[in-house]
């Protein structure tokens, strides 16, 4: 072995070795590369990304508009019967997810006179028709008194009932106005397919669907037009039970439906 430089320990061949096993039982499997290496060179300049290489962006998923979901149901039923299916199999508004039952309407749909009713109470929402409550009651003794029920089998005397809403809101709060327009094109090719010869809007919920309007103590007794048909928006029967006194204004208002009812006969 060729003695070393001046200044450096001088080791003999088993020294070496041992060093060089020692090295190895540490984990060293490549003390000679093919050319010298510097480990303390520093690189001139970290590597880039390509340029013209665009972000990754997650893809999102195709925002649904409920309205027109609602709109091409609706329209794609041909009876009654089709429409209450796919009204109720409808899945994008809240409101179904909180309710009992799903309440479609009640009464004659041969019925010259046809009647929109705001959402299901309690008790309509637990026996899913419309208007079974003392609300209901009062409004079958209303129209009644002019000759028409939703019982009747004669076009001329029946009533046809359903609401803008077909599921109860929670706390039997208003809808909103969201909710009112994924119902509106359910609501509109409910009245095509009656076909009645005049609308009755009973309480704001109604008007704000069927006029675009609130303020249904300056709408009532005032004939207007809805979906094609004469339409006269009345105080809520639940209005009337809590103030008594507005039965009489109620009451003008169905003579008014009567006396309409005979002029377009």
């Amino acid at each position: 072995m060729a003695p070393m430089e001046p200044g450096h320990a001088q080791i003999d061949l088993l020294a070496a070795r041992a060093l060089l096993e020692w090295q190895m039982e540490l984990g060293a499997d490549e003390p000679i590369l093919d050319a010298p290496l510097n480990r303390y060179d520093v690189a001139a300049e970290a590597p880039k990304p390509a340029a013209d290489a665009a972000p990754v962006v997650p893809l999102e998923a195709e925002a649904v508009d409920p309205v027109a979901v609602a709109r091409a149901a609706a329209e794609a039923a041909g009876d009654l019967e089709t429409l209450a299916e796919v009204q109720s199999a409808y899945d994008h508004c809240e409101l179904k997810k909180g309710a009992r039952n799903f309440v479609f309407a009640d009464g004659n749909p041969s019925a010259r006179v046809l009647i929109l009713g705001e959402a299901p109470g309690r008790d309509e929402d637990l026996e899913g028709r419309p208007f079974v409550g003392r609300a209901g009651q009062l409004l079958d003794r209303m129209f009644a008194a002019i000759g028409l029920a939703r019982t009747a089998h004669h076009a001329n005397e029946a009533l046809y009932i359903t609401n803008v809403m077909p599921w109860r809101p929670p706390q039997n709060r208003d809808p909103e106005p969201a909710e009112i327009a994924m119902m509106l094109p359910f609501v509109m090719r409910h009245i095509e397919l009656v076909n009645p010869d005049m609308i009755v809007l009973m309480g704001n919920t109604s008007c704000a669907a069927a006029l675009g309007k609130r303020g249904i103590l300056r709408l009532r007794g005032n004939w207007s037009e809805a979906f094609g048909k004469p339409a006269m928006p009345m105080t809520h029967p639940a209005y009337l039970l809590r103030n008594p006194a507005a039965k009489r204004e109620a009451w003008a208002d169905l003579l008014e439906i009567k006396a309409r009812l005979g002029e377009l006969s």
